[in-house]
């Protein structure tokens, strides 16, 4: 019952992620101003579910533990700015396979500063991501975006931000997600305020639609959301269902836009996620052959 309550969960968070693209866009607000928006709305639930789960206590967290979840708040808000940005440069659909090399990068991270061991196989998915992200490289600049090789570039630089707040997550355990991703958007609220154009608000409801669910729905309750699911579920199946962001994405920027990946696009992006979604959940297709090979 669990496991299936944490897939629905999981699931649901996945496909409210993949449309995130979408709301930027239609939003028509400098990134900047998305950010602090996406904070300030995205704090409301997240407070209710922090104050709701009794975690305002001097005990949850340490002053090292607080330090911390400020330097992955400093992180994951540079890798909001670079994805947002890349969106209107590059296209959706780029822009998020691209960005979905992020798990490489952590485990870059992981064999730099916490001695952990690259395998043949990680090595072998790396090789068909590299290949991805240089026939994505190579495909038309005429996708819907500005300057094509430019919103890569901010695309494997939101990845790279993202890797390094995953990897300062992981000094964090004991401490409650939910109240890690509160510290990050209170983060966020700080470092973007002084950029965002109070001068130029949203000046109908409509208009303030997208910032408000990028806050509330993409932040809050995807989080919430997310953080139910991963208590719930097994880290392959969580690993396996994350990829329902990247294809909703694409589709989505399809759907809304009309942005049609050319035969090359399509390859490298096929290419990313397989490989992505293979190192997140731990697939060695030739393990097993090997042990046969050695048996006999």
């Amino acid at each position: 019952m669990a496991t299936t309550r944490g897939t629905i969960e999981m699931t649901a968070a996945m496909a409210i992620s993949g449309t995130i693209g979408a709301f930027v866009v239609f939003s028509n607000q400098p990134v900047i101003d998305v950010v602090f928006w996406r904070c300030v709305f995205g704090a409301m639930p997240l407070l209710i579910a922090c104050a709701a789960l009794g975690l305002f206590r001097r005990d949850i967290i340490t002053p090292r533990q607080f330090l911390l979840a400020v330097l992955g708040g400093v992180a994951i808000v540079a890798n909001w700015l670079l994805l947002f940005a890349a969106y209107p440069l590059a296209s959706i659909s780029i822009a998020t396979a691209v960005y979905n090399t992020q798990p490489f990068m952590l485990v870059a991270f992981g064999v730099l500063f916490l001695g952990e061991r690259l395998t043949v196989h990680k090595l072998g998915w790396l090789a068909i991501a590299f290949a991805g992200v240089v026939l994505i490289a190579n495909g038309k600049t005429g996708s819907g975006g500005s300057d094509y090789l430019g919103g890569i570039l901010l695309s494997l630089g939101a990845a790279f931000f993202y890797a390094i707040a995953a990897l300062v997550t992981k000094q964090l355990k004991g401490v409650p997600p939910h109240l890690i991703a509160l510290i990050r958007v209170g983060v966020g609220m700080l470092m973007a305020a002084p950029f965002a154009g109070f001068s130029s608000l949203p000046t109908s409801l409509a208009t303030w639609g997208s910032p408000a669910a990028i806050g509330v729905i993409h932040t809050g309750l995807v989080y919430i959301l997310l953080y139910g699911a991963i208590q719930k579920l097994p880290t392959p199946l969580i690993g396996a269902l994350s990829f329902i962001y990247p294809v909703v994405a694409i589709l989505v920027d399809f759907i809304a836009f009309g942005h049609r990946l050319d035969t090359s696009q399509l390859l490298g992006a096929a290419a990313i996620l397989i490989a992505a979604a293979a190192m997140t959940t731990g697939w060695e297709p030739f393990a097993k052959t090997r042990l046969r090979t050695g048996a006999n």
